[in-house]
């Protein structure tokens, strides 16, 4: 008995410890039940957040909204954001159950829930509300010859971290130009921070990334070394991937973004926040109502968040919003 005991007090020593690090094993309940949702959270419960790059605008938001939870719940509710990367790997770390929250490209979130794309089976995943919107950033160097997509062919493009929506919308771009992600281009799945030290020290000929205005990565590279690079116009290809998604809309990256000469036409997607279908509901709630009550001080982490609005909110079918969500976002007066 002596041996069994010791056993257990170790394992769970180990359990308290992976609780605390890199914002993972979250613990919020995943006993959801039918019962009236009140969205108030009766014990201390954290939640880890699943964001994405580090100099990206998951993390800075979801870092902000971590740091919100406690003041909107008295307490009871607290979060800790974590870098990954991104979208597809947020999706499968939230079912694995190593967090709690994810942010999410809404063409990845719908492959989830159809069992399309990266994942071979549907996902148990739900949203939380639909929030800003995603810019297709296309950038290349100036003296690597490259003026669209096609021209890729042969160059040392980065199509952002493994398992990240941005890989995703990268390949179907290059199909879309009539090009093989796998032959065509020499590959380079970097995360932002080294795919931006590439394009600067010239070993990365051009990248895609998808995240909100302004990107701090881009902030930097454009300050540093605009002179260098230049956007890539998307608009020809916008047909062909709508045709994949109507997720895939029309955009534009204004000139005063990144202090550049011109506007830039591109592709947008809408994020969304993404949790397990079994996520307690007063914590589901809870965590929505943050979102929106507490919008002005996320845009102060980054400016991409002043894209949160109530009237988009339950724009994420065909993925279901959750039953917490959905009252939060009664109670808001959501249409």
């Amino acid at each position: 008995m002596r041996r069994i005991d010791v056993r257990l007090a170790v394992g769970l020593s180990v359990l308290a410890l992976v609780a605390g690090c890199g914002g993972q094993q979250g613990g919020a309940a995943t006993d959801d039940t039918a019962s009236e949702v009140t969205c108030e959270v009766s014990k201390e419960t954290r939640v880890g957040i699943a964001t994405g790059n580090a100099t990206g605008v998951y993390y800075a938001v979801g870092n902000a909204l971590a740091g919100q939870l406690s003041g909107t719940t008295g307490g009871k509710l607290t979060g800790t954001a974590a870098e990954t990367g991104a979208s597809v790997q947020n999706v499968e770390q939230l079912v694995g159950g190593q967090y709690d929250v994810a942010f999410s490209l809404f063409d990845t979130a719908v492959n989830a829930v159809e069992g399309k794309g990266s994942f071979t089976a549907p996902q148990p995943v739900q949203a939380l509300a639909r929030i800003y919107d995603n810019y297709t950033q296309v950038v290349v160097r100036n003296d690597s010859g490259i003026k669209s997509v096609a021209d890729m062919r042969g160059k040392r493009i980065s199509t952002g971290s493994p398992k990240s929506g941005t890989e995703v919308i990268a390949n179907r771009l290059l199909e879309a130009a009539g090009l093989d992600p796998a032959k065509d281009v020499r590959a380079q799945r970097l995360d932002l921070t080294k795919t931006v030290e590439g394009i600067k020290d010239g070993s990365v000929d051009g990248f895609f990334w998808s995240g909100g205005l302004p990107t701090g990565g881009l902030t930097d590279l454009f300050t540093t070394a605009g002179d260098t690079v230049t956007f890539i116009d998307l608009a020809p290809l916008l047909p062909k991937m709508a045709s994949l998604s109507p997720g895939y809309q029309e955009g534009t990256i204004g000139r005063d973004v990144y202090k550049t000469a011109a506007d830039t036409p591109t592709i947008v997607v809408p994020n969304v926040l993404l949790v397990r279908k079994d996520l307690d509901a007063n914590v589901a709630c809870a965590i929505t109502r943050t979102v929106f009550d507490k919008r002005d001080a996320l845009a102060q982490a980054n400016p991409a968040a002043k894209g949160i609005s109530l009237d988009k909110a339950r724009r994420t079918l065909p993925v279901p919003l959750h039953r917490g969500a959905d009252k939060a976002l009664k109670d808001l007066g959501a249409n």
